[in-house]
């Protein structure tokens, strides 16, 4: 990067100037991921039973418009990813807030079941706009294949989502009502998450004319996108079900449900905790490093507690969730640095969207697990997990394009 007068910048130099450019994104989109995911993926777990009562229904009623809200998130990924490509984040990103304000709205409103599924679905359309993959898909746009230091950025700050939405909204039930709490969060996406979003997300110059100008990419289904399509379903078929079922998975194991709330609560420090080490020492090899040693984590915690017993309740825990806290950062940064940044938002959708789905069935699918295996259902999980590890050792890594 040559100076005013000429001469190089040094390279300590050149990395300070882009830290500092990067810093307000950062903060911004780390904020405004913490309240998307807060204000939809993480509501129904406390808001599903009193939702359930007032309606009259059995809380599976509000789960099984929650997985369908997943399954049309999957299925929008790749439009929304390669919106992105021609126009930018900005837009798409603050069309999420509005889009996820009126989910929440409209489910405030809901007195009968048909209007509850609308609702989610209103949501599932804003969380396919908001969520992870739609901010790596920007990050990708803005900084091509200098993204990585940012992924893991937004994902240290929206990895409190859960610490930070769970006891706000169980403050709102026990306050105001389920109703007025997602009230509360549909304003705080307009009145946070929207200037955020439209002021500090940068303009596309020329983004118009592309789009208008852009023919949809073809890009072919070859064995990395294939691979990297199973590996990301495998893995986010663990993360939905322990996300699920955690607490009963470690009861099962002999832990008591103090234990079991516990360890649980370790996971989101432990994803902290290893995202800070990607941010540092992990971020000086490629992505397939730190991605094979995340797949690894969770079936080391398995055997652990196989063999205490609940007594290691929390170590499993720190496992799972260390190992978690990375494949999050993963699903940005792999792509990335195997095929560049041209086409990016287009195709994280495409891979991304059976680890959307798998997501969608998991509670479900380990719930019955679970009644039929006990503990040994971990034995699946681990199986998932090694099998995406192998699949990982299939992946060649390119060269990127310029």
């Amino acid at each position: 990067m040559p100076a005013a007068n000429g001469t190089d910048v040094p390279a300590d130099q050149k990395y300070k100037t882009m830290s500092q450019r990067q810093l307000p994104i950062i903060l911004a989109l780390g904020t405004t991921q913490t309240l998307a995911w807060a204000s939809s993926y993480y509501l129904p777990a406390l808001i599903a039973d009193p939702m359930a009562r007032d309606l009259g229904v059995s809380s599976n009623w509000i789960f099984g418009a929650f997985s369908a809200s997943l399954v049309i998130s999957a299925m929008l990924g790749p439009r929304i990813g390669r919106q992105i490509d021609l126009v930018g984040g900005r837009q798409v990103l603050s069309a999420s807030n509005l889009t996820i304000a009126a989910g929440l709205a409209l489910l405030g409103f809901a007195h009968s079941v048909p209007v509850m599924v609308i609702a989610w679905l209103v949501l599932g359309i804003g969380m396919a706009m908001g969520l992870y993959d739609a901010a790596f898909a920007a990050l990708g746009r803005i900084y091509g294949t200098e993204a990585r230091r940012p992924i893991t950025g937004i994902t240290l700050m929206a990895g409190f989502a859960s610490t930070v939405g769970w006891p706000l909204t169980a403050w709102g039930l026990s306050h105001i009502g389920w109703r007025e709490t997602c009230f509360a969060w549909a304003a705080a996406n307009i009145l946070i998450g929207l200037p955020l979003n439209f002021f500090v997300l940068p303009t596309i110059k020329g983004a118009k004319q592309a789009a208008a100008a852009a023919e949809k990419p073809h890009l072919p289904l070859d064995r990395t996108m294939i691979l990297l399509a199973f590996i990301f379903a495998a893995v986010w078929t663990v993360t939905g079900a322990m996300a699920a079922h955690f607490p009963r998975i470690l009861e099962t194991t002999g832990a008591t449900p103090v234990e079991a709330i516990a360890a649980g609560a370790l996971i989101g420090p432990a994803q902290v905790g290893a995202r800070i080490l990607e941010a540092g020492f992990l971020s000086r090899f490629h992505p397939l490093w730190s991605t094979r040693l995340a797949c690894l984590t969770h079936p080391i915690g398995a055997v652990i507690v196989a063999i205490f017993g609940g007594a290691a309740a929390s170590a499993f825990a720190l496992f799972h969730g260390s190992g978690n806290g990375i494949l999050t950062i993963a699903r940005g940064t792999l792509p990335l640095s195997i095929f560049g940044p041209k086409d990016f938002g287009y195709r994280l959708g495409i891979i991304g969207a059976p680890a959307r789905m798998a997501q969608a069935v998991a509670p479900l699918t380990f719930g019955l697990l679970i009644d039929l295996m006990g503990a040994k259902v971990l034995i699946v999980s681990s199986a998932l997990s090694l099998s995406a590890l192998a699949a990982l050792f299939l992946v060649r890594t390119k060269p990127r394009p310029d």
